[in-house]
């Protein structure tokens, strides 16, 4: 069972055994006034169901849900269940079935179990049996899994408990900035081992294996699936291939990936160049860009000014790098700086990777609007202590998007031949995990990478 001991990877002054209960006890506090403005008296979370493959007797690998993993760093246990009475301490449902196809998971261990009641379950009737005869005012919060619409009463995924609960989950405890953490030094320890790999002229699928072996995780076991990009390759923004075949020539790595401890992901982009010259240039200058960027977010920004300034500043590199005809104000009243920065400058960051929570203005009141133009940002709320952002900046060379440019009048604000000549080593991406403080952020990133140099 994937349950990290806990005391891998501790702060400086408390262990996260210590931080686990103060952090469990604002999740009931926060969770029993969410119930009561709701009209609802208990919780019940599902941990998630195996999947199963169509027309086979297989599942699909096992995705815990993160509403689950509030509660429990419980990672790899399907139908397991978490029952929260608002002034008791809450229970653990947990699946141990009688089996000898697949080996059942074992009891948890850990100093934070003591934190619940713990009852092993053979199945779900067991688990049925084990709750209250009467669940109605009990609120639901899970997948419809075969059997549930025999628990009469419950009140499934009710939509604004679900915001109340999700507005909250932003703003991290100690404990799970401490898990943020651990999980940026595993994630940096695979990215390391990844440039070498690309360094020694590995394939794609040579390089994710180096991280995957640098971070002791399968890949079932991460926040998602490693974006490990080489050359043009780097122009799909969420490029889903791994080439088996190394390439003729290696320009470029770019690579997105993260690893996850205790249920917490981290986020982390980085981009390589083979050889010194103009592409490992813009290397440079985008790295300072996104510096510059990370320097600006305190407590109070909103996050959406943090966007447009990625856009203001990329326009000034497009101008100095000489990729566009025209003047960087020309090129942000143009539109000219999406055609190389068509997604959003970050988003929010915990248990899972585009976490929950992004557009609310607040539990009851209506989502804050994007900006005009800019579709994919997925964060509009102004920044608060305790926030985990990604900053993400991005300069890439995608065909479509620079087809559509040229055929029509922004044709002539581009540079066509500095585009062809970088064209085939993809974009560039710098990905940096913050968490937000009153004054400023840290960067759980970089110093995952200090720590590993």
């Amino acid at each position: 069972m994937a349950v990290p001991h806990l005391t891998e990877s501790p702060p400086v002054a408390d262990t996260l055994e210590d931080l686990f209960g103060s952090h469990l006890s604002g999740v009931c506090r926060r969770t029993a006034a969410a119930l009561e403005s709701c009209g609802y008296r208990s919780l019940l979370v599902h941990s998630g169901s195996l999947r199963p493959i169509f027309q086979d007797d297989r599942t699909h690998p096992f995705e815990v849900n993160a509403p689950f993993k509030v509660w429990t760093p419980l990672s790899d246990v399907p139908d397991c269940f978490v029952h929260f009475v608002p002034g008791h301490r809450p229970r653990l449902l947990f699946h141990q079935p009688t089996d000898y196809w697949y080996k059942p998971a074992s009891l948890p261990e850990g100093c934070w179990t003591g934190n619940f009641e713990i009852l092993p379950c053979a199945d779900l009737q067991a688990a049925r049996a084990a709750l209250p005869q009467d669940l109605s005012h009990t609120a639901y919060l899970g997948e419809d899994f075969g059997g549930l619409a025999g628990w009469a009463g419950l009140a499934l995924n009710p939509p604004r408990l679900i915001r109340h609960l999700d507005y909250h989950r932003a703003v991290k405890t100690p404990y799970e900035l401490a898990c943020l953490r651990a999980a940026n030094r595993l994630g940096a320890r695979g990215h390391r081992a990844a440039a070498r790999a690309f360094a020694a002229g590995g394939s794609e699928f040579d390089i994710e294996l180096a991280f995957l072996g640098a971070c002791g995780q399968r890949e079932q076991e991460l926040p998602y699936n490693p974006i490990v990009a080489l050359n043009e390759n780097g122009a799909v923004l969420h490029y889903q291939v791994l080439e088996k075949r190394r390439p003729a020539q290696h320009h470029s790595l770019l690579i997105d990936a993260g690893a996850e401890f205790a249920g917490y992901a981290s986020d982390i982009t980085r981009t390589y160049a083979r050889e010194s010259g103009e592409f490992a240039d813009l290397i440079g200058r985008m790295d300072r860009l996104q510096q510059t960027l990370c320097a600006a977010v305190r407590a109070g920004v909103d996050w959406r000014e943090v966007h447009l300034d990625a856009h203001r500043l990329t326009a000034e590199v497009l101008a100095e790098t000489d990729l566009i005809t025209c003047s960087p104000e020309e090129a942000l009243d143009s539109g000219i700086t999406s055609v190389f920065l068509p997604h959003g400058i970050g988003h929010l960051l915990g248990l899972e990777v585009h976490d929950v929570g992004g557009f609310m203005r607040a539990p009851d009141a209506d989502d804050i609007e994007r900006p005009e133009n800019h579709p994919y940002l997925r964060l509009t709320r102004a920044l608060e202590p305790g926030f985990v952002v990604t900053m993400e900046p991005g300069l890439y060379f995608i065909d479509p998007l620079l087809a559509a440019a040229r055929a029509d009048w922004r044709g002539p604000l581009i540079h066509w031949s500095r585009v062809e000549s970088l064209r085939p080593y993809g974009g560039i991406r710098i990905e940096d995990d913050l968490a937000v403080t009153t004054t400023g952020c840290e960067n759980l990133t970089r110093a995952a990478f200090g720590a590993e140099s």
